[in-house]
């Protein structure tokens, strides 16, 4: 896979002359992940599956790794970027990219948290005309694996299903010793209710190790098949979007 940051000024250039239609950018987090899983894992895994695929029509820009993630702050180590801060950093990557003529572009990304800023952002560049931004989490297309795998739909926090894929892609990050610890004090679900209220704000007020699940669940043969799912799901979305006309992607409006 083409990575713009190893190009030069000259073979960058000669790249977009030559059929790169899509950029894309991988998006995560630095934040806790319980006891067992590294602050890392949200933007190593969107990192993995952006350079998954291999594809003449499409570049991969730097990550950004720090998001939205404020509701982890209780738990050391963890960073973030306020939702407006980490909004305007993505849009205008989005749009020096699109300086260079490569105006569409994928958010290949790995944090919930960030998704509302990448859905303004991409909303915004689309109606100023600057780029077409197609925010994607990794696990957002999975057709039942997640289900087959592990009995649940959906992700969950420093789960089994996290865990997998740490295990795929980097088996030395995860503590293994520590992993029941991580789920004997994990929640069984994201929040918490009160009489149809939610009450709870930050992971600190639902789950006492930081997880959401059960990571002792995870496997590392698990983790090559969400791999090898998402970017394959990852590389039918750029050759879809690389085959868009750029105007139908953003319509002028009716008058």
């Amino acid at each position: 896979m083409r990575l713009l940051h190893e190009e030069t000024t000259t073979s960058a250039g000669e790249a977009f002359d030559d059929g790169v239609e899509v950029a894309i950018l991988p998006t995560g987090s630095v934040e806790q992940h319980g006891p067992a899983l590294p602050l890392g894992t949200d933007f190593l895994a969107a990192e993995a599956v952006a350079r998954g695929i291999d594809r003449d029509d499409a570049v991969v820009l730097p990550t950004v790794p720090v998001g939205v993630s404020a509701h982890h702050r209780q738990f050391d180590g963890t960073l973030w970027a306020e939702p407006e801060t980490f909004e305007d950093y993505v849009g205008e990557i989005a749009a020096s990219v699109a300086s260079h003529d490569v105006r569409k572009v994928v958010f290949c990304n790995g944090h919930g948290g960030n998704s509302d800023a990448l859905r303004r952002a991409a909303r915004r560049l689309r109606g100023d005309r600057i780029a077409y931004a197609a925010p994607w989490n990794w696990w957002s297309s999975l057709d039942g694996l997640d289900e087959e795998l592990f009995d649940q739909s959906g992700i969950g926090h420093a789960d089994a299903m996290e865990t997998s894929m740490v295990a795929h892609l980097a088996g030395d990050l995860v503590r293994e010793a520590l992993l029941e610890e991580a789920e004997a004090g994990a929640a069984d679900s994201w929040g918490n209710e009160v009489h149809g209220a939610g009450v709870g704000f930050d992971t600190a007020d639902f789950s006492e190790s930081g997880a959401v699940g059960a990571p002792t669940e995870g496997t590392a043969e698990k983790g090559r098949k969400l791999f090898e799912q998402a970017t394959d799901e990852l590389d039918a979305l750029v050759g879809w979007l690389a085959e868009q006309p750029f105007d139908a992607l953003t319509p002028e409006p009716h008058r």
